[in-house]
């Protein structure tokens, strides 16, 4: 499941062996340019560093090749990275039923996601109503487009203040305009098609987003290119997913060859590795990418964290480029989500084509390969401690530079791991049944808009085969020998048995796809 191992922009059933190899390895005569600019807002001291292979150096060598500049280290000791104040992206805008209002968890933290018409915007509050507590997510938007909690009928307005209580004697005080009755809100944007909140209600965030924007990607608003997205529930914690995204060497665990990373910059801001001409970044909390083509630049400005922009660099021919974005979101200890989108400025005829949830499909086998590897992984990390990954961790060649380079950071200016507060004891939960670690349905289909609607259309095609199937075979039965012909009654028969054998094939083809694929290695 490493980062340049999604063959997403290929339709799985035209080619099921283009990409067999990491789409990383690019030979060394055709030079690429990343058309992707660094996204970092602050700058601080580094030092470069790249994983070493034991056939150069020793290993007490390689340790120390890895290891961050004690000087560097000294000067950077006060710069940390806090967790409660940062953007995180929580959906793509493609997967939000306006209709309803959607609960979800990022960073610990329970909150609503609700269309306000009133408004024309999304709206994140906190996923408790003020009377009771209990969750607004299962509530309704009513008829004047207002978050409902379906409890006692408790209204709220786009400012997270209470509109009425059904309760409350119309004659009486107006108890429900009690700051008691408020939902506490939480700054919300829409940037490249995702919804992002900044993990903090306080006041004094209200107007963060004129202070401070999220990442931004040019290509995923540039109409020459065409975007893909998928969002999942990973069993798994956010530090074990990512570094598992950042990893290119085991897509190719077989034949693969040495590959040539380093470490250019690394601070709080996140880092950048090199990999032959190919540049990837990692803007914490959430985001890594990469871009890869032929060349050329098909953004005209960039714009940084910060909100500032840049000026557009000289027109250049517009070339074949790829991005692939992953946006790894802590969600409770032991569980994260991943956003893969993917953006491209040519094959644009396979989007007209099919649909988003056949992409899906090779995408999510992909992310099936390593679930159960990564659930065993964190849990022996957590064992020897994370503080601990170092000593405990073999990490001897160039292509783990960026998984140590992550581990570097994350106990350089992190604090080892996500600062959950006092939400959780950081204990991991008990490992669930095969099956439902490999659940596809609630971690992904029943949230995907395009594959919930395919799975309801697939089955209700698996009932009508059945329907007539059995129509078929009732006809032949009731009819009489001399009204039917022995033509008519075969081809009946043959038609029964064909619609049979296509709605249990489709069947099996719904319950893989949608619901549950079990993913052995030794088979595969």
């Amino acid at each position: 499941m490493g980062a340049w191992s999604f063959p997403s922009f290929t339709h799985p059933l035209i080619s099921r062996t283009i990409f067999e190899k990491p789409i990383i390895q690019i030979p060394l005569t055709q030079k690429l340019t990343s058309s992707v600019p660094v996204i970092l807002s602050k700058k601080g001291n580094f030092k470069s560093f790249t994983a070493i292979s034991p056939t150069a150096q020793t290993t007490e060598e390689s340790e120390n090749s890895l290891s961050v500049d004690q000087e560097t280290e000294a000067e950077n000791q006060e710069e940390k990275f806090d967790w409660h104040a940062q953007w995180y992206p929580v959906m793509p805008i493609c997967d939000l039923d306006k209709r309803r209002p959607h609960g979800k968890r990022v960073l610990g933290i329970d909150i609503v996601i609700w269309w306000d018409r009133n408004e024309n915007d999304w709206k994140v509050f906190d996923d408790s109503c003020p009377h009771r507590l209990a969750p607004l997510s299962e509530g309704r938007i009513d008829q004047w487009g207002r978050l409902q909690c379906v409890y006692h009928g408790w209204c709220f307005g786009s400012s997270g203040d209470c509109k009425f209580i059904p309760q409350a004697p119309r004659d009486g005080p107006p108890v429900h305009t009690s700051s008691k009755a408020c939902v506490a809100i939480y700054p919300s944007c829409v940037q490249n098609s995702i919804l992002w909140f900044w993990a903090n209600s306080d006041p004094q965030y209200k107007d963060i987003l004129l202070k401070k924007k999220p990442p931004y990607i040019p290509q995923l608003d540039d109409p020459s290119f065409t975007n893909t997205m998928l969002c999942r529930d990973i069993p798994c914690g956010y530090e074990v997913l990512i570094e598992n995204i950042m990893d290119p060497a085991h897509a190719d665990r077989e034949g693969g060859k040495p590959l040539d990373m380093s470490i250019q910059k690394l601070d709080v801001n996140g880092f950048t590795s090199k990999q032959l001409f190919v540049n990837s970044y990692f803007i914490p909390p959430c985001m890594f990418y990469g871009s890869f083509g032929s060349g050329g630049d098909p953004s005209k400005k960039s714009t940084s964290s910060a909100g500032t922009t840049e000026e557009p660099p000289p027109p250049v021919p517009q070339k074949k480029n790829m991005l692939l974005l992953f946006y790894c979101i802590p969600v409770s200890p032991g569980n994260s989500r991943l956003i893969l989108a993917t953006s491209r400025n040519f094959g644009d005829w396979l989007q007209r084509f099919f649909p988003r949830w056949v992409f899906h499909i090779r995408q999510n086998l992909v992310l099936d390969s390593d679930l159960y590897l990564l659930h065993v992984e964190e849990r022996k990390i957590m064992d020897v401690g994370p503080l601990n990954w170092h000593k405990s961790c073999f990490v001897p060649t160039k292509a783990d530079a960026n998984v140590v380079a992550f581990r570097t950071w994350l106990k350089k200016y992190g604090g080892t791991q996500v600062d959950w507060g006092t939400k959780f004891s950081r204990l991991l939960p008990p490992t669930p049944p095969r099956e439902q670690l490999l659940d596809r349905y609630w971690s992904h289909t029943v949230n995907c808009s395009s594959c919930s609607l395919a799975y309801k259309r697939l089955n209700a095609l698996e009932i009508a085969l059945q329907v007539i199937s059995i129509a078929s075979i009732g006809i032949v039965a009731a009819g009489k020998q001399g009204i039917m012909s022995a033509i008519a009654r075969n081809t009946l028969v043959s038609m029964a048995v064909l619609c049979f054998v296509a709605s249990k094939w489709l069947s099996h083809f719904n319950y893989k796809t949608f619901r549950y694929h079990d993913y052995d290695h030794g088979l595969i």
